[in-house]
């Protein structure tokens, strides 16, 4: 799918052929919208471009170098977008193509600060006037969802703890729930931290209009201080999970506690049963009927004893 938006008689229209290249003029082009583009379409935009659009696995390139790079034409940056699922996140590559005052996007799936920026394109034409505000107004827009998912993150570490405190049951599916918690906000940074890079590569590029460098600088201020916000979380996390290991070993300790005094108590009354329980007529007791009621009392004496010492150090 191609839409191509572009200035007629004082508005923004929409087209969604890539045969109409031959009747926009190239001045009027603001923003080309590749999403999961066919042969076709990838071809007539690098022919109405004059540059090569890159392929989707050059797009996921992890190094850094490939990131961001500069032709004689044009400026490729590469990012990835988070999109939030159920129980976890997922990465979605989205190319950027700026030649002169055109942006050209490609992406696979839909997303929200795309859709937001064609509303506002329709809805208020005259604040994109090129492809620079439109690749300016993605990026402001995406920062905004990053900072709205960071705040859920921080939410949520909030309720987990609330949890903790007020001594609820901690389960495996507690901790396998803090665990992903835990890899949410590794994710959430990374793709921040990605931004980050993206941004600073093109401040420094001198294809990119000086004029809007100073709208980067602010990106670029707000990206550090959500990144500040997601070592914090990440920090909080890692204490809540201290927290619970220290919790799940003192409950450990106690219940070990309890074997080991069981234990105690038993051994003077099991060493009295065996003593007794030699086959050996003990003719100090007197009469030897009694002598099954005397081990009886000492082994429930000697269980007494221990028992009363263990309480009186607060063992038990």
């Amino acid at each position: 799918m191609i839409e191509i938006f572009y200035r007629k008689d004082g508005q923004i229209m929409v087209s969604q052929s890539e045969t109409d290249f031959s009747a926009i003029p190239y001045d009027d082009i603001i923003w080309i919208d590749l999403f999961a583009p066919s042969g076709e379409e990838k071809r007539a935009v690098e022919h109405r471009l004059g540059t090569v659009i890159q392929n989707r696995a050059q797009a996921e390139e992890i190094e850094i170098s490939s990131r961001f790079y500069e032709t004689e034409k044009a400026i490729f940056a590469n990012t990835s977008f988070l999109i939030p699922g159920p129980d976890e996140y997922n990465e979605e590559t989205v190319s950027f193509i700026l030649t002169d005052d055109i942006l050209t996007t490609l992406r696979e799936c839909p997303l929200k600060s795309f859709t937001d920026l064609q509303r506002r394109m329709l809805a208020f034409p005259k604040m994109y006037d090129s492809g620079h505000v439109a690749f300016l107004s993605i990026l402001e827009q995406r920062i905004d969802l990053d900072a709205d998912m960071v705040e859920l993150v921080s939410k949520e570490i909030t309720q987990y703890n609330k949890k903790v405190s007020l001594g609820e049951d901690i389960s495996e599916e507690f901790l396998v729930d803090l665990n992903q918690l835990q890899d949410n906000t590794m994710l959430i940074r990374e793709n921040i931290v990605d931004k980050q890079r993206v941004i600073s590569s093109i401040i420094k590029s001198k294809k990119y209009p000086v004029e809007y460098h100073s709208k980067l600088n602010v990106l670029l201020k707000d990206i550090s201080s959500l990144i500040n916000h997601t070592n914090f979380s990440f920090e909080r996390l890692e204490y809540l999970q201290n927290t619970v290991l220290g919790i799940i070993s003192l409950d450990q300790n106690k219940i070990m506690k309890v074997f080991t005094l069981v234990s105690l108590m038993l051994m003077p009354p099991t060493l009295i049963a065996s003593f007794f329980g030699m086959n050996v007529r003990f003719g100090w007791f007197g009469s030897a009927g009694w002598s099954w009621i005397i081990a009886l009392v000492l082994m429930a004496l000697s269980t007494v004893v221990i028992f009363a010492v263990f309480k009186k150090r607060n063992m038990f």
